[in-house]
Protein backbone atom coordinates (compact mmCIF):
# COMPACT_ATOMS: atom_id res chain seq x y z
CA UNK A 1 0.00 0.00 0.00
CA UNK A 2 0.99 3.51 -0.64
CA UNK A 3 1.89 5.18 2.27
CA UNK A 4 0.16 8.59 2.39
CA UNK A 5 1.49 11.80 3.75
CA UNK A 6 -0.68 13.02 6.49
CA UNK A 7 0.84 16.67 6.22
CA UNK A 8 1.64 17.42 2.41
CA UNK A 9 1.99 20.97 2.96
CA UNK A 10 4.64 20.63 5.20
CA UNK A 11 6.73 17.64 3.54
CA UNK A 12 6.96 19.92 0.39
CA UNK A 13 8.11 23.37 2.41
CA UNK A 14 10.91 20.86 4.36
CA UNK A 15 12.01 19.44 0.97
CA UNK A 16 12.48 22.91 -0.28
CA UNK A 17 13.84 24.00 3.05
CA UNK A 18 16.53 21.41 2.52
CA UNK A 19 17.17 21.81 -0.92
CA UNK A 20 17.97 25.35 -0.41
CA UNK A 21 20.39 24.38 2.07
CA UNK A 22 21.90 22.44 -0.33
CA UNK A 23 22.48 24.88 -2.97
CA UNK A 24 23.27 27.07 -0.17
CA UNK A 25 26.55 24.90 0.78
CA UNK A 26 27.28 24.45 -2.95
CA UNK A 27 27.78 27.67 -3.31
CA UNK A 28 30.02 28.72 -0.56
CA UNK A 29 32.26 25.89 -1.55
CA UNK A 30 32.21 27.26 -5.04
CA UNK A 31 33.08 30.72 -3.56
CA UNK A 32 35.57 29.20 -1.05
CA UNK A 33 37.43 27.79 -4.32
CA UNK A 34 37.11 30.97 -5.96
CA UNK A 35 38.91 32.87 -3.40
CA UNK A 36 41.95 30.41 -3.41
CA UNK A 37 42.28 31.04 -7.16
CA UNK A 38 43.38 27.81 -8.08
CA UNK A 39 44.65 28.55 -11.52
CA UNK A 40 47.39 30.83 -10.14
CA UNK A 41 48.37 28.22 -7.36
CA UNK A 42 49.05 25.82 -10.50
CA UNK A 43 51.37 28.08 -11.76
CA UNK A 44 53.16 28.53 -8.88
CA UNK A 45 53.25 24.89 -8.76
CA UNK A 46 55.28 24.78 -12.23
CA UNK A 47 57.51 27.15 -11.17
CA UNK A 48 57.89 24.92 -7.66
CA UNK A 49 58.67 21.93 -9.73
CA UNK A 50 60.64 23.69 -12.16
CA UNK A 51 63.21 24.76 -9.03
CA UNK A 52 63.22 21.18 -7.73
CA UNK A 53 63.59 19.57 -11.09
CA UNK A 54 66.96 22.26 -12.24
CA UNK A 55 68.18 21.50 -8.54
CA UNK A 56 67.98 17.61 -9.01
CA UNK A 57 69.73 18.37 -12.58
CA UNK A 58 72.70 20.72 -11.26
CA UNK A 59 73.17 17.68 -8.85
CA UNK A 60 73.66 14.81 -11.35
CA UNK A 61 70.82 13.40 -10.55
CA UNK A 62 68.68 14.15 -14.07
CA UNK A 63 70.36 11.16 -15.32
CA UNK A 64 67.43 8.88 -14.11
CA UNK A 65 63.67 9.72 -15.57
CA UNK A 66 62.06 9.06 -12.33
CA UNK A 67 62.60 9.73 -9.08
CA UNK A 68 63.09 7.49 -6.14
CA UNK A 69 60.50 6.97 -3.74
CA UNK A 70 61.97 9.31 -1.39
CA UNK A 71 62.96 11.94 -3.97
CA UNK A 72 58.87 11.22 -4.86
CA UNK A 73 57.62 12.07 -1.81
CA UNK A 74 59.91 15.07 -1.37
CA UNK A 75 58.57 16.17 -4.74
CA UNK A 76 55.01 15.93 -3.49
CA UNK A 77 54.81 17.35 0.09
CA UNK A 78 56.87 20.57 -1.25
CA UNK A 79 53.91 20.82 -3.59
CA UNK A 80 51.32 20.08 -1.28
CA UNK A 81 52.94 22.89 1.17
CA UNK A 82 53.76 25.20 -1.32
CA UNK A 83 50.19 25.23 -2.64
CA UNK A 84 48.62 25.32 0.77
CA UNK A 85 50.70 28.55 0.99
CA UNK A 86 49.79 30.22 -2.18
CA UNK A 87 45.99 29.69 -1.55
CA UNK A 88 46.18 30.78 1.68
CA UNK A 89 48.49 33.81 0.67
CA UNK A 90 45.36 34.37 -2.06
CA UNK A 91 42.06 34.57 0.57
CA UNK A 92 44.45 37.01 2.89
CA UNK A 93 44.90 39.13 0.02
CA UNK A 94 41.61 39.28 -0.84
CA UNK A 95 40.15 39.18 2.50
CA UNK A 96 42.84 42.65 3.10
CA UNK A 97 41.09 43.81 -0.11
CA UNK A 98 37.55 43.19 0.13
CA UNK A 99 37.01 47.39 0.96
CA UNK A 100 38.91 48.27 -2.41
CA UNK A 101 37.32 45.24 -4.69
CA UNK A 102 34.02 46.41 -3.44
CA UNK A 103 35.04 49.96 -5.93
CA UNK A 104 36.41 48.03 -8.88
CA UNK A 105 34.37 46.64 -11.93
CA UNK A 106 37.04 43.79 -12.05
CA UNK A 107 36.83 42.34 -8.54
CA UNK A 108 33.65 43.64 -7.27
CA UNK A 109 31.70 40.51 -8.00
CA UNK A 110 34.28 38.31 -5.98
CA UNK A 111 32.87 36.37 -3.15
CA UNK A 112 33.94 38.84 -0.32
CA UNK A 113 32.89 42.51 -2.07
CA UNK A 114 29.83 40.78 -3.52
CA UNK A 115 28.65 39.46 -0.23
CA UNK A 116 28.29 35.87 -0.86
CA UNK A 117 31.41 34.64 1.70
CA UNK A 118 31.73 36.13 5.27
CA UNK A 119 35.02 37.88 5.99
CA UNK A 120 35.79 36.06 8.77
CA UNK A 121 35.34 32.74 6.63
CA UNK A 122 38.18 34.04 4.39
CA UNK A 123 40.39 34.91 7.30
CA UNK A 124 40.04 31.73 8.88
CA UNK A 125 40.40 30.05 5.30
CA UNK A 126 43.93 31.73 4.43
CA UNK A 127 45.47 31.13 7.91
CA UNK A 128 44.66 27.97 7.94
CA UNK A 129 46.16 27.13 4.88
CA UNK A 130 49.19 29.60 5.34
CA UNK A 131 49.55 27.83 8.43
CA UNK A 132 49.45 24.37 7.12
CA UNK A 133 51.76 25.09 4.44
CA UNK A 134 54.57 26.21 6.35
CA UNK A 135 54.08 23.60 9.08
CA UNK A 136 54.12 20.91 5.90
CA UNK A 137 57.15 21.97 4.40
CA UNK A 138 59.12 22.56 8.25
CA UNK A 139 58.14 18.84 9.33
CA UNK A 140 57.85 16.92 5.37
CA UNK A 141 60.70 18.80 3.47
CA UNK A 142 62.91 20.77 5.05
CA UNK A 143 63.45 24.19 7.06
CA UNK A 144 65.13 26.54 4.81
CA UNK A 145 61.97 25.60 2.12
CA UNK A 146 59.65 26.13 5.14
CA UNK A 147 61.25 29.45 5.73
CA UNK A 148 61.07 31.00 2.01
CA UNK A 149 57.81 29.91 2.27
CA UNK A 150 57.38 31.76 5.28
CA UNK A 151 58.84 34.80 3.97
CA UNK A 152 56.73 34.80 0.76
CA UNK A 153 53.22 34.24 2.52
CA UNK A 154 54.53 37.31 4.65
CA UNK A 155 55.50 39.94 1.95
CA UNK A 156 52.73 39.14 0.06
CA UNK A 157 50.16 39.58 2.23
CA UNK A 158 51.76 42.29 4.91
CA UNK A 159 54.23 44.18 2.30
CA UNK A 160 52.72 43.90 -1.07
CA UNK A 161 48.95 44.23 -0.37
CA UNK A 162 49.39 47.07 1.78
CA UNK A 163 51.71 48.75 -0.34
CA UNK A 164 49.69 48.77 -3.53
CA UNK A 165 47.37 51.65 -2.06
CA UNK A 166 50.57 53.68 -1.18
CA UNK A 167 53.58 53.46 -4.16
CA UNK A 168 53.83 52.32 -7.52
CA UNK A 169 57.10 50.43 -6.35
CA UNK A 170 54.65 48.03 -4.74
CA UNK A 171 54.95 45.90 -8.14
CA UNK A 172 58.87 45.56 -7.10
CA UNK A 173 57.64 43.65 -3.81
CA UNK A 174 55.28 41.70 -5.27
CA UNK A 175 57.38 40.46 -7.77
CA UNK A 176 60.08 39.37 -5.13
CA UNK A 177 57.33 37.39 -3.69
CA UNK A 178 56.04 35.65 -6.71
CA UNK A 179 59.69 34.62 -7.59
CA UNK A 180 60.89 32.55 -4.56
CA UNK A 181 58.70 29.79 -4.97
CA UNK A 182 61.39 28.13 -7.35
CA UNK A 183 63.74 28.70 -5.11
CA UNK A 184 61.29 26.60 -2.27
CA UNK A 185 61.44 23.93 -4.75
CA UNK A 186 65.43 23.68 -4.93
CA UNK A 187 66.07 24.21 -1.71
CA UNK A 188 63.94 20.92 -1.06
CA UNK A 189 65.73 18.66 -3.49
CA UNK A 190 69.72 20.52 -1.91
CA UNK A 191 68.81 21.76 1.21
CA UNK A 192 70.39 25.16 -0.01
CA UNK A 193 70.76 28.05 -2.27
CA UNK A 194 72.93 27.80 -5.81
CA UNK A 195 73.81 30.21 -8.46
CA UNK A 196 71.54 28.53 -10.73
CA UNK A 197 68.72 28.95 -8.51
CA UNK A 198 68.79 33.02 -8.16
CA UNK A 199 68.49 32.96 -12.42
CA UNK A 200 65.04 31.45 -11.81
CA UNK A 201 64.41 33.74 -8.90
CA UNK A 202 65.86 36.56 -11.83
CA UNK A 203 63.53 35.16 -14.44
CA UNK A 204 60.63 34.88 -12.93
CA UNK A 205 60.83 38.19 -10.88
CA UNK A 206 61.83 40.02 -14.43
CA UNK A 207 58.64 38.33 -15.93
CA UNK A 208 56.36 39.62 -13.25
CA UNK A 209 57.36 43.39 -14.10
CA UNK A 210 55.73 43.65 -17.78
CA UNK A 211 52.96 41.07 -16.97
CA UNK A 212 51.25 43.26 -14.32
CA UNK A 213 52.29 46.27 -16.31
CA UNK A 214 50.02 44.70 -19.12
CA UNK A 215 47.28 44.43 -16.42
CA UNK A 216 47.76 47.70 -15.12
CA UNK A 217 47.38 49.31 -18.29
CA UNK A 218 44.37 47.44 -19.30
CA UNK A 219 42.38 48.41 -15.45
CA UNK A 220 44.13 51.58 -14.64
CA UNK A 221 40.62 53.49 -14.11
CA UNK A 222 39.51 50.85 -12.59
CA UNK A 223 42.90 50.83 -10.18
CA UNK A 224 42.43 54.46 -9.72
CA UNK A 225 38.50 54.03 -8.65
CA UNK A 226 40.07 51.27 -6.10
CA UNK A 227 42.79 53.66 -4.83
CA UNK A 228 45.80 51.60 -6.00
CA UNK A 229 48.84 53.53 -6.87
CA UNK A 230 50.24 51.20 -9.56
CA UNK A 231 52.83 53.52 -12.50
CA UNK A 232 50.01 53.20 -14.72
CA UNK A 233 47.97 55.94 -12.73
CA UNK A 234 50.64 58.33 -13.05
CA UNK A 235 51.23 57.44 -16.37
CA UNK A 236 48.69 58.66 -18.60
CA UNK A 237 50.04 58.77 -21.74
CA UNK A 238 51.87 55.58 -20.80
CA UNK A 239 55.77 56.21 -22.41
CA UNK A 240 56.80 55.35 -18.79
CA UNK A 241 55.22 51.63 -18.19
CA UNK A 242 56.18 51.19 -22.56
CA UNK A 243 59.67 51.79 -21.57
CA UNK A 244 59.61 49.57 -18.68
CA UNK A 245 57.83 46.75 -20.17
CA UNK A 246 60.38 46.55 -22.99
CA UNK A 247 62.93 46.62 -20.29
CA UNK A 248 62.25 44.09 -18.05
CA UNK A 249 61.00 41.98 -21.07
CA UNK A 250 64.97 42.17 -22.17
CA UNK A 251 66.23 41.97 -18.81
CA UNK A 252 63.77 38.82 -18.54
CA UNK A 253 65.32 37.24 -21.61
CA UNK A 254 69.22 37.41 -20.49
CA UNK A 255 68.41 35.88 -17.52
CA UNK A 256 66.72 33.14 -18.93
CA UNK A 257 69.88 32.18 -21.05
CA UNK A 258 72.48 32.71 -17.96
CA UNK A 259 70.83 28.85 -17.39
CA UNK A 260 72.61 27.02 -20.08
CA UNK A 261 75.69 29.73 -20.64
CA UNK A 262 77.07 30.03 -17.09
CA UNK A 263 75.18 26.81 -15.66
CA UNK A 264 75.26 24.46 -18.31
CA UNK A 265 71.81 23.67 -18.24
CA UNK A 266 69.71 23.03 -20.63
CA UNK A 267 72.15 22.82 -23.47
CA UNK A 268 71.74 24.22 -27.37
CA UNK A 269 68.12 23.68 -27.43
CA UNK A 270 67.14 25.49 -24.12
CA UNK A 271 68.75 28.13 -25.73
CA UNK A 272 66.92 28.21 -29.44
CA UNK A 273 63.67 27.94 -27.67
CA UNK A 274 64.12 30.70 -25.03
CA UNK A 275 65.42 33.11 -27.63
CA UNK A 276 62.71 32.41 -29.67
CA UNK A 277 60.23 32.86 -26.98
CA UNK A 278 62.09 35.75 -25.68
CA UNK A 279 61.79 37.60 -29.31
CA UNK A 280 58.01 37.12 -29.26
CA UNK A 281 57.89 38.20 -25.27
CA UNK A 282 59.80 41.01 -26.28
CA UNK A 283 58.04 41.84 -29.43
CA UNK A 284 55.12 42.36 -27.84
CA UNK A 285 56.38 44.73 -25.70
CA UNK A 286 57.56 46.52 -28.14
CA UNK A 287 54.48 46.51 -30.12
CA UNK A 288 52.48 47.87 -26.55
CA UNK A 289 55.52 50.57 -26.20
CA UNK A 290 54.73 51.89 -30.03
CA UNK A 291 51.04 51.42 -29.80
CA UNK A 292 50.25 52.11 -26.18
CA UNK A 293 46.45 50.78 -26.62
CA UNK A 294 44.56 48.41 -24.47
CA UNK A 295 44.44 46.17 -27.33
CA UNK A 296 48.42 46.03 -27.35
CA UNK A 297 48.23 45.80 -23.35
CA UNK A 298 45.79 42.61 -23.71
CA UNK A 299 48.47 40.92 -26.53
CA UNK A 300 51.22 41.85 -24.43
CA UNK A 301 49.31 40.03 -21.05
CA UNK A 302 48.25 37.02 -23.47
CA UNK A 303 52.07 37.18 -24.69
CA UNK A 304 53.29 36.57 -21.51
CA UNK A 305 50.47 34.06 -19.87
CA UNK A 306 52.28 31.74 -22.23
CA UNK A 307 55.86 32.81 -21.63
CA UNK A 308 56.50 31.53 -18.48
CA UNK A 309 55.01 27.86 -18.52
CA UNK A 310 56.52 27.58 -22.15
CA UNK A 311 60.02 28.38 -21.03
CA UNK A 312 59.93 26.12 -17.77
CA UNK A 313 58.59 23.43 -19.21
CA UNK A 314 61.23 23.32 -22.33
CA UNK A 315 63.93 23.72 -19.42
CA UNK A 316 62.66 20.42 -17.61
CA UNK A 317 62.40 18.47 -20.77
CA UNK A 318 66.10 19.64 -21.80
CA UNK A 319 67.73 18.84 -18.82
Amino acid sequence: MRRIDPNPAAAAVFRTQRSREARGALSTVLDVVELLKIRVGFLVLVTTFVGYRLAEASLGFGATPRLSLGGAEVLIWVLVGTFLLGTGASALNQYLEREDDAKMDRTRARPLPSGRLAPAVAQAVGVSLSVAGVVCLAFLVNPLSAAIGATTSVIYTFAYTPLKRRTKSALSVGAVAGALPPLIGWTAATGSLGGAAWSLFAIQFFWQIPHFLAIAWIHREDYRRGGHRPLTVFDPDGFRTAVEAVAWSLAMVAAGLTLPLLFGLGGAPFVLVAILLGFVFTGAAVVFAVRRTTSAARGLLVVSVLYLPALFLTLVACL
